[in-house]
């Protein structure tokens, strides 16, 4: 009986942990912490896998489609001017980042976080899961990408994803 008990325990534990392993984004290969972030972000986010969703949380499409051939696109940002501060919080993310499917429909890929500079006083850059964001000064923003539901072959905290795709011939080409 306590080896069958035993057995079914080790098979719960590997249910669970299997349930916790997205092929390209959990495990992340960051570590336990890092992990759980992941986790959080994509519980905080699954409501939002409906764009309108997001839209009437407060995110608003800032742009069209962006790419950067041949390291892939990041795709459509909608963003939250509202969480736009020194503030960083995994669960409320300043931008959802989505592809637009042939048919029209918007696939929520992942988040971004941002940090206006104007907001940030520190010499240091501001973090978030452990990682430093990166300062794209022409945009006036400190950022970072985690692609929590479409994974990157080029990173979770890639800045673009090669399987991402910008289908609307008026795509934005950032050079």
């Amino acid at each position: 009986m306590v080896i069958f008990a035993l057995m079914h325990a080790v098979a719960a534990q590997t249910d669970a942990m299997d349930k916790n392993k997205v092929p390209g984004i959990l495990p992340s290969g960051f570590g336990v912490a890092v992990d759980r972030d992941i986790e959080k972000i994509r519980e905080a986010t699954v409501k939002f896998k409906v764009a309108e969703a997001a839209e009437a949380a407060g995110y608003k499409r800032a742009n069209e489609c962006i790419e950067y051939q041949p390291a892939g696109a990041m795709g459509y940002h909608f963003e939250n001017q509202a969480l736009r501060d020194a503030t960083l919080d995994v669960e409320h993310p300043e931008v959802m980042v989505y592809e637009k499917k042939p048919d029209g429909t918007f696939q929520l890929n992942g988040v971004e976080f941002i940090v206006p500079t104007s907001a940030w006083t520190s010499n240091e850059p501001p973090r978030v899961m452990g990682q430093a964001l990166k300062k794209a000064e022409r945009l006036g923003i400190w950022y970072l990408h985690v692609w929590t539901w479409k994974a990157s072959p080029s990173g979770i905290f890639a800045d673009w994803n090669p399987d991402v795709k910008c289908v609307d011939a008026s795509a934005m080409h950032h050079h």
